[in-house]
């Protein structure tokens, strides 16, 4: 039983995937414009509205959550919304914070749900690390999500990587499950507190993902919207096509694509 993900862009890190009948969001944000976040040493500035409101997303199953400490993954209209799913799934001390109806994972956990006709799917928590080696302190736990049938192996998984880096467990994420589409975190955000390297995926992190799971294609996310971005879809765009690989890439727009 084989479905193609249908995937609609809201901004930054945020988008609603149906699958196999099931609606996904992923990392929620909805503030507008022109906001200021601050958090400790840091201040995120958000540039762009959403281009999706929260009363056009209609009904909501599911929301992806790879973290909830962060305010460009989750802002205050993200987190307002959380209610209208029946599950939120984060990491585990995220769980502990929001309360309510979040479920927290730790990676490699995983859990089974029902699609509308009955049919099993599998979620399980993968591994993320959000920024250089030696961040977890910092940066907090973040953990991305494989969304794949139990019932058929021959079916790739929909993976959202989360805000992760190219490192040891998102390769371990590609020996492990077979990945049909990637939904990834890039934009190689940056904050001067932690100093130059990057906290998401540059583009040549993702062209990392790509190599080690070659049967997905491969969506973009987190690469605008907000200041501390610093690599932009033309950026992206044209690493994949230097990498000969931009025939791998789908861009989703705020419409069905």
């Amino acid at each position: 039983m084989s479905s193609q993900p249908e995937i609609v862009y809201v901004g930054g890190p945020t988008a609603l995937i149906t699958f196999h009948g099931l609606r996904f969001l992923t990392d929620p944000t909805f503030d507008p414009a022109g906001g200021d976040y601050v958090a400790g040493p840091t201040t995120l500035h958000k540039i762009s509205d959403p281009q999706v409101s929260v009363d056009q997303l209609g009904p909501i199953d599911y929301i992806l959550l790879s973290h909830d400490q962060h305010f460009d993954n989750l802002d205050h209209a993200g987190r307002k919304m959380l209610s209208r799913a029946k599950s939120v799934f984060t990491t585990a001390e995220g769980a502990k914070r929001l309360g309510g109806n979040a479920v927290g994972f730790v990676p490699w956990q995983t859990v089974e749900i029902n699609t509308p006709e009955g049919y099993p799917l599998l979620i399980t928590a993968t591994p993320a690390r959000h920024g250089p080696v030696g961040c977890e302190g910092r940066s907090g736990p973040v953990v991305g999500f494989a969304v794949r049938p139990k019932d058929d192996p021959t079916e790739g998984a929909l993976y959202f990587s989360g805000d992760t880096v190219w490192y040891e467990g998102v390769a371990e994420v590609a020996r492990w499950i077979p990945v049909s589409i990637a939904v990834l975190n890039m934009g190689a955000a940056r904050v001067q507190a932690a100093g130059p390297a990057p906290l998401t995926m540059t583009a040549d992190d993702a062209i990392q993902v790509a190599k080690a799971m070659p049967e997905a294609t491969i969506v973009p996310l987190h690469f605008e919207g907000w200041a501390h971005f610093t690599e932009s879809r033309q950026v992206i765009q044209e690493a994949f096509w230097n990498a000969g690989l931009d025939s791998r890439l789908r861009w989703v727009d705020p419409i069905r694509s």
